[in-house]
């Protein structure tokens, strides 16, 4: 929203968000401000009417509670943010900061059909007004007609394509099948429904990879069945973990166990896959809760659930959002599982992403995309600080997919890869999005260690800069709080590299300050990529 919101609009803004921070006890206020790294909640005393909580959507109940608010008064968002008449509004997620500043974020749809690309979050402090608004797309939804005029197969969904450029009528179809190295394909077509011009295509089952049976003995949380057990954390939202038995469909059989002693450590033992997949879950809804302050993928305190020993010598693992739920292979011997620390961060931050930010799984938003995974994959292997399998900038490291003991990628110089982008250059979206990832992945490096050899964990590393910069890191801790926040509060659909430089600069304003050290090394390290 511009400067210039009329007195009416903003008023109207000002009445939603205030639903959002609806009183919910009485008596006496006590301050609570929190870290700026964890999303604690903080209460204050508003209005004349005695002390009103601020609620914490970083809690299951009470962010539930906060979109539910949030969407009775969608259609004065709507209004208030001068949308069309025939364009609505639906709460996806509300999340609020240590200040008070509220964050919204909503779909949109135009005369009841979706909007793919019409993504957009309010940004408003805690008494109501608006900060500012980030779109995935600036233009004016609307179309000519609703009406199309070249035919498509009956199961295609009427959709409005604004994910870039001006808005058509278009067709969404879900082609299913099998890509080239057996993962499951469910590619998403866009055409325009006036010309039957492709606009747009993206796969929906979003892949990595990683090491399996390296992270020594673990302590699962399990649930007593009967007289036994079975791979139930009652702990973290119920996260189960199934044994496909080399099927490729379906959820299998829930893994059980007579003594709760699970696996030997290799992979001879098929609950060996699923200690690993199990624990992996464990260890990143763990890191999800205490460095991110998030109650589960979707922030609402469910859990996902895993499978393991999917297919037949299958050399990956992957998300599948439709049924909310990792998927590993188990190696081209079917003995080497793919369900490392990593592998399982890796898959469940896909989860987060599609939960968030919802980046378009091809061009510049893809590589943004598994960057994000690979990121935060690599946080949850730092946080789980295993001796077994020490926090690295490697991706991949034990699974020796090469055959010549290197990983699949490198966070310090992703072009080590023979594939993968060191750099910004226009044609980086064309790129794989493993391989255009490479340049979000070398900006996590240089924030978070800076540029120039070092060696972290016995690790030896050599950043460079696309500038021949010297960029000083701010830590690890402090780089996944700027991701973060950048994702869940200012990314969309449709961001690009540009957009993710002003997204994680505004993350590094409100968790540190404008004019902090942080924001500078933020800056220095997208210069470093060439993103300016």
């Amino acid at each position: 929203m511009t400067p210039h919101m009329n007195t009416r609009r903003a008023a109207a803004l000002a009445a939603v968000a205030a639903m959002v921070v609806v009183g919910v006890q009485s008596g006496a206020a006590t301050a609570a401000p929190g870290n700026a790294h964890d999303g604690a909640s903080a209460t204050r005393t508003t209005g004349t009417s005695g002390a009103r909580t601020v609620i914490d959507p970083n809690n299951a109940p009470e962010r539930t509670a906060a979109i539910k608010s949030a969407q009775s008064d969608a259609s004065s968002t709507a209004d208030a943010l001068g949308l069309g008449s025939r364009e609505k509004l639906i709460v996806r997620d509300v999340i609020k900061d240590a200040d008070g500043t509220v964050h919204t974020r909503y779909e949109r749809t135009y005369a009841g059909l979706p909007v793919l690309g019409g993504d957009l979050v309010t940004h408003t402090t805690g008494s109501g007004k608006l900060k500012s608004v980030t779109k995935a797309n600036n233009a004016r939804i609307t179309v000519p007609s609703t009406t199309p005029k070249v035919k498509t197969a009956a199961s295609a969904r009427k959709v409005i394509w604004a994910g870039s450029g001006k808005p058509v009528l278009a067709f969404e179809t879900v082609r299913t099948g099998v890509q080239k190295d057996g993962t499951p394909s469910r590619r998403h077509l866009i055409t325009d429904a006036v010309t039957g011009r492709t606009l747009h295509s993206y796969e929906a089952i979003e892949t990595g990879v990683g090491n399996s049976q390296y992270s020594g003995k673990v302590t699962l949380s399990t649930t007593a069945s009967g007289s036994g057990f079975e791979l139930t954390d009652g702990d973290r939202g119920g996260h189960k973990t199934y044994d496909l038995n080399q099927g490729e469909s379906g959820t299998g059989a829930l893994v059980t166990d007579d003594d709760d002693t699970w696996g030997d450590s290799t992979g001879g033992d098929r609950q060996t896959a699923a200690v690993d997949a199990h624990y992996g879950a464990a260890m990143t809804w763990d890191f999800y809760k205490s460095a991110l302050g998030r109650d589960g993928i979707a922030g609402d305190g469910k859990a996902a659930y895993s499978r393991v020993h999917y297919g037949n010598a299958y050399v990956n693992a992957f998300w599948d959002d439709s049924c909310f739920c990792m998927t590993y292979g188990d190696g081209a011997d079917n003995k080497s599982a793919l369900t490392s620390l990593d592998v399982a961060g890796h898959e469940m931050s896909h989860g987060l992403t599609a939960a968030t930010a919802k980046l378009d799984y091809a061009g510049e938003s893809g590589g943004l995309n598994e960057a994000t995974s690979d990121i935060l994959g690599t946080s949850v292997e730092f946080f789980a600080d295993s001796g077994s399998d020490a926090g690295d900038y490697l991706i991949g490291e034990k699974i020796d997919i090469n055959g010549d003991g290197t990983p699949l990628r490198y966070m310090d110089k992703p072009s080590k890869d023979g594939g993968s982008a060191d750099y910004w250059s226009a044609g980086v979206g064309d790129l794989d999005v493993h391989y255009s990832s490479g340049v979000a992945n070398h900006f996590f490096y240089l924030l978070s260690e800076g540029s120039g050899p070092k060696t972290i964990n016995g690790v030896d590393y050599d950043s460079p800069t696309a500038d021949g910069s010297t960029v000083t890191g701010i830590g690890r801790d402090k780089a996944v709080q700027i991701w973060y926040k950048a994702l869940s509060a200012y990314m969309t659909s449709t961001t690009d590299y540009a957009a993710a430089r002003t997204a994680t600069e505004k993350a590094a304003t409100d968790l540190y300050r404008a004019g902090s050290p942080e924001l500078a090394a933020v800056d220095a390290a997208w210069s470093g990529v060439n993103v300016k």
